[in-house]
């Protein structure tokens, strides 16, 4: 009975010893796949631009004097011609009148040299006959040419004397009409720095204020000097203003993500390179007619890349292992992990040269828990749905 008991034990551990020994057979996993596809895709080159008024106008004061009234508010909009500022007026009046009664006083002074002048002439005149017959000596009627002269002389001096004071006269007007201070341009008006009681001047380094004219905007963005020459080398034409005049138009983000309802075209290039950054500017216009963009604004330029039926796998289904970029595709219910050249990663998809084809079957996700030669249960989904799911994080 002992012997049987101890035959059984035996048996029964070399049965759980077995049991332990044996490896657990796992099933194929699934995984979701998708088929490599063909797109045409859009992408963008990003570059942070500036924002300027068509024509930006600095506004300063022609004459010296004190700020007396401000007929505008910052952000208003005005029209040419339109007053901005009155300065005060009270020693222009005063010097006006005293050129216009210079006027006068030299007004007066012409009609007495004038008359002057008449009664020599007619002193010349009474004496010219009465030296041809003899009756009087030559020298009376030279005498009487020499008052003449002199009285010609007089009056020719008091119209310079009037043409001066006149002069004067349209100075000061010209110097009261400067001390209402006029809009140059049709704009915005900016920041207003001074105030009422300023005292203002030609020379001043302050501007009264800024008119923008925003009714086209520009902005500008840089390249550096190798993406310039990989744009030029991408564009179409044979001159610079024959690639400028074939470029697409372009988009502005604003400074809240959105984008800007207007797009807009690139109509320059500087001609140079700033030495201080290494950079080449470009400017771009927008019509702006809704003014919603102003004067110093800030925003992104997207220069669009326009990639016409190339391959595409979803972001998610790319790994890189010591800089190579991998996918794993299926093949007969097994990953086999394949070397991938990526042009581009846009809108969570993968933009790929070479490594897969159209039709070939990938995992699409989850890629990490995947090796060489794990099975697989394929289970097929939608590309579009899997993309679209994958929102960015901010």
């Amino acid at each position: 009975m002992t012997n049987k008991l101890i035959l059984f034990s035996v048996a029964a551990f070399s049965l759980t010893a077995c049991k332990k020994e044996a490896p657990k057979q796992d099933g194929p996993k699934p995984f979701p796949v998708v088929s490599v596809e063909t797109k045409n895709i859009v992408g963008y080159d990003n570059f942070p631009a500036s924002i300027e008024g068509r024509i930006n106008n600095d506004v300063r004061a022609k004459i010296q004097g004190y700020i007396t009234q401000v007929l505008v508010d910052e952000g208003q909009y005005v029209t040419k011609g339109q007053p901005l500022f009155r300065l005060e007026t009270n020693i222009l009046t005063e010097n006006a009148a005293a050129s216009k009664a210079g006027i006068g006083a030299a007004e007066s002074n012409i009609a007495a040299a004038q008359a002057q002048v008449n009664a020599a002439n007619v002193e010349v005149n009474k004496l010219k006959p009465l030296v041809q017959k003899n009756i009087i000596s030559n020298v009376q009627l030279q005498t009487a040419q020499a008052s003449l002269a002199q009285a010609q002389a007089g009056l020719q001096q008091a119209i310079a004397a009037k043409r001066q004071a006149v002069a004067n006269y349209k100075g000061v007007e010209a110097n009261i009409d400067y001390s209402v201070i006029r809009a140059p341009i049709s704009g915005v008006i900016g920041k207003l720095p001074l105030k009422v009681g300023s005292l203002v001047g030609p020379t001043d380094q302050v501007a009264l204020t800024t008119i923008s004219d925003t009714s086209e905007i520009f902005a500008y963005f840089s390249m550096n000097e190798k993406a310039y020459f990989d744009f030029l080398e991408k564009s179409v034409g044979a001159s610079i203003s024959e690639k400028i005049k074939n470029l697409p138009m372009v988009e502005l983000q604003l400074a809240n993500g959105s984008i800007y309802p207007e797009k807009g075209r690139i109509e320059a290039i500087t001609g140079s390179l700033d030495r201080s950054t290494g950079t080449i500017q470009f400017r771009v216009v927008f019509n702006n007619a809704q003014k919603l963009l102003s004067n110093g604004n800030s925003g992104t330029i997207r220069f669009p890349k326009h990639y016409d039926n190339v391959l595409v796998v979803p972001e998610s289904a790319t790994y890189e292992q010591q800089g190579i970029v991998y996918v794993y595709k299926v093949e007969k219910d097994t990953a086999r992990n394949t070397v991938v050249d990526v042009i581009e990663r846009i809108d969570n998809l993968a933009l790929i040269k070479s490594g897969v084809k159209k039709g070939e079957i990938i995992i699409a996700a989850g890629t990490g828990n995947v090796k060489p030669g794990t099975a697989v249960k394929p289970k097929k989904i939608s590309m579009d749905s899997l993309v679209q799911s994958v929102k960015p994080k901010f």
